[in-house]
């Protein structure tokens, strides 16, 4: 029989190494997360942020071509309100906003309004249920703001979408 006194504890390795360890691992997690991160943030340019106007009023008039900038432009389209083609019973009330590459006339603006009704008029309710249908359905109307508009309408932004 062995002796206890004989039978040797395994020994790990000691605190001052895994220390050293512990360190070791924390600088190259906190290295690899500064790394990604700055990959990521290449492809973003930042937002230009615009002069103050001298006089605010200035701001608000058309310039000499009679429209407002040559920025984007975000504006609110009336809410469509109508029922679905399958189950007719059931109404939607959709509350969406354009976004122009530049500022579009109103009547640009009015023929995408109706486009985007007769479209929605055309949905069976399990075209838009859950994240799939709702994402599938923003991009119609995306495409479909693109056509009517010549491509200057770069998104439709869903306000406020209720089906009853």
């Amino acid at each position: 029989m062995a002796n206890v006194e004989q039978v040797q504890p395994k020994k790990g390795p000691s605190l001052a190494i895994q220390l050293a360890m512990l360190l070791a691992m924390t600088g190259a997690a906190v290295g690899m997360g500064w790394l990604a991160g700055g990959y990521l943030k290449q492809g973003e340019t930042p937002a230009a942020v615009p002069a103050a106007p001298e006089n605010a009023g200035a701001a608000e008039k058309p310039a000499e071509g009679g429209k407002a900038g040559a920025g984007p432009a975000l504006v609110q389209l009336a809410p469509i309100t109508t029922n679905l083609a399958s189950p007719s019973e059931v109404w939607i009330r959709l509350e969406a906003s354009l976004l122009y590459d530049a500022p579009q006339s109103q009547e640009v603006t009015e023929q995408i309004h109706q486009d985007l009704l007769a479209y929605v008029r055309t949905l069976k309710l399990h075209q838009i249920e859950g994240a799939s249908g709702y994402q599938h359905l923003k991009a119609d109307l995306e495409e479909r703001a693109a056509l009517r508009s010549g491509g200057h309408a770069k998104q439709v932004l869903v306000r406020t979408m209720l089906l009853e």
